[in-house]
């Protein structure tokens, strides 16, 4: 085949000089038949009716492929079959082939078994898809791992990001009420992969769904689809911006005092983007959205109920132990079960008709909250002294003050012998009872329990028994609290 500038040269000679055929090709050192091949055409081009042979590699062909079917299952992403192994292979077997050649094969075969992905089109309202994706946040301080909950709108690309201690189901389920409600609508059908939280079992194509899961999709009535095993690129929307989520606006490393915290900062941060990225067509995200919302399917009138419910047993220290954290409950419950109503950020129990709320703390974290003991902190002084700082911080004022005194007046053991009295009367009055009568006490300068009793109008408010009629009008110093045991006993000197 000859070359652009030189059929360039044969044209222009016959077609503009006017010079013949004949002359052309004596002058070129061509033959006639081939200068008038380049009349006709105005570029060369190879044209070949049947594929050139290609003898050796027919030859290897089967081998290559044999050994690819044999060696796939031992191989691994970091140990795969090169063309440089196979060329050793064969060699080693007698076959006389160069490495181009293998590799040449290796590369078609590798080309021939990938996927061809189809265009799809998605239309308002129709598809939104789902995933998890691990992230590295910086929580009051402390770096630590979180797990990134992201629901793409496919029409709009409008997103609802959320971030959770867990990937398990409480959260999975959690997170679809939050981007229901944020998104004000629920899309028709919603993409996943074959995630344990909603997956129980493979069977063929179908999926035997768990059935808190389940609950949800009745709930809300969106379809669920999931992805082949193995091909979570069946759901590339919600992939592919995941990770750009996280190298946008995850980048440096997001701090907060808390999960919930740097969630509304990512939110707004996504909101402030969407009000300047516009696609092709020059819509803004936030556009689209208007325009999809419309599209959703509406809200029921109540959400989904996310908590598990489950039976506690509760120890012989009152106290109960769900997902790793222990929590105390009334002292009344000990060795009764409880039903624990688990939810993302709270834990409800409830016992007899009692109720205790706490925050939901992660594994391995205490929550003892001693105003759960007093009845037993009434009859046990000892113990008392023991916890003393932590009780003194959950009563808060006037408690603190009258602890203090008490330590520097009797020290630290009459002290707690006085204090678990006052706990007495907290069970039998309330709280507010006697904190009130408290502060009467305390603001006229008088550190005993007498005063006490007649700030509270009751004369076994604390244990201590009836105040004679001739001690009323004492005022009695600063002494031990073993002395007012003697008093209230009738005791003279």
């Amino acid at each position: 085949m000859l070359s652009m500038d030189k059929v360039f040269l044969i044209r222009h000679k016959v077609n503009v000089e006017g010079k013949s055929i004949h002359q052309v090709a004596r002058e070129l050192g061509l033959s006639r038949p081939t200068v008038k091949k380049y009349l006709a055409v105005s570029e060369p081009k190879r044209v070949e009716s049947d594929p050139r042979p290609t003898p050796v590699k027919d030859l290897v062909a089967p081998r290559i492929d044999h050994l690819l079917d044999e060696w796939r299952t031992r191989t691994t992403p970091k140990q795969r079959i090169t063309g440089t192994r196979l060329h050793r292979q064969l060699r080693e077997e007698g076959y006389e082939v160069g490495i181009t050649t293998v590799r040449e094969y290796l590369h078609e075969s590798r080309r021939r078994s990938q996927e061809v992905f189809i265009p799809l089109i998605y239309r308002r309202g129709e598809v939104a898809q789902v995933d998890f994706f691990d992230v590295t946040i910086e929580e009051a301080g402390q770096l630590r791992k979180a797990w990134k909950f992201l629901m793409h709108l496919m029409y709009s690309s409008y997103d609802f990001v959320w971030l959770y201690d867990r990937c398990d189901q409480l959260s999975f389920l959690d997170a679809h009420v939050r981007a229901f409600n944020f998104f004000g609508g629920i899309p028709r059908r919603l993409a996943y992969d074959n995630l344990s939280a909603a997956v129980q079992r493979i069977i063929g194509p179908e999926r035997e769904l768990t059935q808190r899961f389940t609950a949800l999709c009745s709930h809300y009535l969106f379809e669920p689809c999931f992805t082949r095993p193995g091909e979570g690129h069946d759901k590339g929307g919600v992939e592919s911006r995941g990770k750009a989520i996280r190298l946008q606006h995850l980048v440096p490393i997001p701090r907060g005092e808390s999960l919930r915290a740097i969630s509304d900062q990512l939110l707004a941060d996504l909101q402030r983007q969407y009000a300047t990225k516009k696609n092709k067509d020059g819509e803004s995200v936030l556009v689209r959205f208007a325009e999809e919302r419309g599209s959703l399917r509406p809200l029921p009138a109540m959400p989904f109920d996310v908590r598990r419910t489950m039976l506690v047993a509760v120890s012989s220290r009152a106290t109960v132990q769900i997902d790793g954290a222990i929590y105390a409950v009334p002292s009344t419950w000990a060795r009764l079960d409880a039903t624990a109503h688990v939810g993302v950020e709270q834990i409800q129990l409830t016992c007899r008709g009692e109720e205790v709320v706490y925050p939901k703390e992660r594994s391995g974290i205490k929550v003892i909250q001693y105003r759960n003991y007093l009845p037993e902190l009434a009859h046990k002084p000892q113990a008392v002294r023991q916890v003393a700082p932590e009780l003194i911080a959950e009563l808060g004022e006037p408690f603190g003050q009258l602890w203090q005194l008490l330590v520097e007046t009797h020290g630290e053991r009459e002290a707690a012998r006085v204090l678990s009295r006052i706990l007495g009367a907290i069970v039998d009055h309330g709280e507010a009872a006697v904190s009130a009568a408290l502060r009467c006490a305390l603001a006229e300068g008088r550190l005993d329990l007498l005063a006490l009793a007649e700030k509270l109008h009751a004369p076994a408010s604390i244990n201590i028994g009836p105040v004679p009629e001739a001690l009323r009008g004492y005022e009695v110093e600063a002494s031990r609290a073993s002395d007012y045991d003697w008093l209230l006993a009738g005791g003279v000197r």
